[in-house]
């Protein structure tokens, strides 16, 4: 056991039932420790220079991260050494800040060896000429640093990687500089997360050879059920200790409850990077909303039948869609979707987006306008069609779209109507889709189109847990979704008192 192991182990805790005690290092721990200060070059420095640690949250990470920030301070025999805690922002670096601060305030000898700053979040060394300060990931004005240890925090959530190449450089004059990225998993793989993850896995799995790289990976494999109790045993190195089992029970049970939740409980407690942020719609419910008849059994059945619409006319380049919604009675709707895109390069179009909009379009889904933007005459064609064809309540749209579309279908004697797209209109009709998808209330004979973009579907929520689609966030494209929630809404307003989702169940919050 190296000396480092023993200084970190005998540091004391400063909350919850184990407050007062020696940390008491789990083995993975002890192991990370020893390998960064146990191995050793011919030269007696140490090997490893980076070492990048991901396991999921409540495993004690931020308790290891500060041992090993306060050794560097004070016992690494580094005479004006520079510790930084690097985090997205100086909140998030505070966190293990506090968790230093608290360990010295439970050590006497620490308390007598170091000053304390709070409110410039430093703490300083003066026999060594030594600090440990919090930067953001903010890199100005971080240049000209000689840093000798660097905790890089949460790095999945950095916007950039320029702190970090500031930082790394910033070490070039120390004889045996640390940084250490220590994380969760997250959404980018093309992120400085998902980039150090990448890099982590190759030197691990002997494609790279990189003998100053660490690789220090817990989680869960992509293709691991995440329901799995055995899977959670693999990824969480301290299950049992700082973190349950029955716990992780909970979580899960609310991730099935409330998909939104689903990739928040993979990212944060299996270290599974997830494709989407807050991934809306459970797909397998989704399906089973299909209601086994045909799309062209569907719109034939509704013929006649009242309903009302959501149009996203979105840029002209771009996807434009129509979605409407027949209230069926005891809560139910059926759905009938329209898109249009312009016609030229389509091929490259389908290739680029790897969607295949030229068999949709074959197949009779998607309606390919002439030229290289949607030509508006033939969605308002389109429209007055399904007019004719079925009772048109109503259509909402989205006002900053407003185009001369929506004036001519004014004069053809439909009644359109502009709908924001903030958190205050858009919050309730996208807790009513969840609501209705997962009690199998909305009919749509699996359109193709439609189920590509609910698998698209983002959302961001506010602090009172409103949400809202999030089409900056999504991978691909949601414009039909955001037209059925819009229909959803001005179904539930104009289809009588017995028709409203809100009504009925009252607001879904997450």
């Amino acid at each position: 056991m190296t000396f480092a192991v023993d200084f970190i182990g005998n540091l004391r805790q400063s909350k919850g039932q184990w407050a007062g005690q020696p940390l008491a290092l789990l083995p993975w721990q002890s192991a990370i420790i020893d390998r960064i200060y146990g191995t050793i070059r011919p030269d007696g420095t140490r090997q490893y220079r980076t070492a990048y640690v991901e396991v999921p949250r409540k495993n004690g990470k931020s308790t290891l991260a500060a041992g090993i920030a306060l050794y560097s301070l004070v016992a690494d025999n580094e005479p004006g050494a520079e510790v930084y805690l690097a985090a997205v922002d100086r909140d998030q670096a505070a966190i293990v800040f506090d968790v230093v601060r608290e360990m010295v305030a439970q050590e006497p000898h620490l308390k007598k060896l170091l000053k304390v700053v709070p409110s410039t979040r430093r703490i300083i060394h003066s026999a060594s000429n030594s600090v440990l300060r919090v930067i953001a990931s903010d890199a100005g004005g971080s240049h000209g640093f000689n840093a000798s240890t660097i905790i890089a925090d949460e790095v999945h959530a950095w916007p950039s990687r320029e702190l970090w190449d500031v930082l790394s450089t910033s070490t070039g004059a120390r004889r045996q500089p640390l940084m250490i990225g220590i994380t969760t998993a997250g959404f980018e793989s093309n992120s400085l997360g998902g980039q150090l993850h990448e890099y982590a896995e190759r030197v691990r799995d002997g494609v790279v050879d990189d003998p100053s790289f660490l690789p220090v990976l817990y989680g869960a494999e992509p293709n691991e059920p995440w329901d799995d109790p055995a899977v959670w045993r693999k990824a969480n190195p301290s299950l049992g200790h700082t973190v349950t089992e029955e716990y992780l029970t909970g979580e899960c049970a609310r991730a099935k409850a409330v998909p939104a939740y689903e990739s928040a409980f993979r990212r944060l407690h299996l270290c599974q990077w997830v494709n989407q942020e807050t991934r809306y719609l459970p797909m397998e419910a989704w399906s089973d909303c299909a209601g086994g008849v045909t799309f062209a059994d569907l719109e034939n059945e509704l013929d006649g039948e009242v309903c009302y619409g959501g149009l996203d006319l979105s840029a002209t380049t771009d996807m434009t869609a129509l979605v409407l919604v027949f209230p069926r009675g005891g809560g139910n709707y059926d759905v009938v979707p329209r898109f249009w895109l312009p016609a030229e390069d389509i091929k490259r179009r389908s290739e680029r987006d790897r969607v295949p909009y030229d068999v949709w379009a074959r197949q009779g889904l998607l309606t390919l306008t002439p030229g290289n933007v949607v030509d508006y005459a033939h969605v308002r064609a389109e429209v007055n069609s399904l007019a004719r064809r079925y009772v048109v309540g109503g259509i909402s749209y989205d006002r900053w779209a407003a185009t001369q579309l929506v004036q001519e279908l004014m004069a053809d004697g439909i009644d359109m109507a502009p709908m924001s797209q903030g958190m205050a209109s858009m919050a309730a009709p996208t807790s009513a889709l969840l609501g209705l998808t997962l009690g199998r209330k909305l009919r749509h004979a699996n359109h193709p189109i439609l189920r590509w973009q609910a698998d698209n579907l983002v959302v961001i929520s506010d602090a009172a847990g409103n949400v809202r689609p999030a089409k900056h966030k999504a991978r691909q494209r949601i414009d039909g979704i955001v037209a059925l929630i819009m229909g959803i809404d001005r179904a539930s307003r104009n289809a009588g008192a017995g028709a409203s989702v809100y009504e009925e169940r009252g607001m879904l919050v997450l």
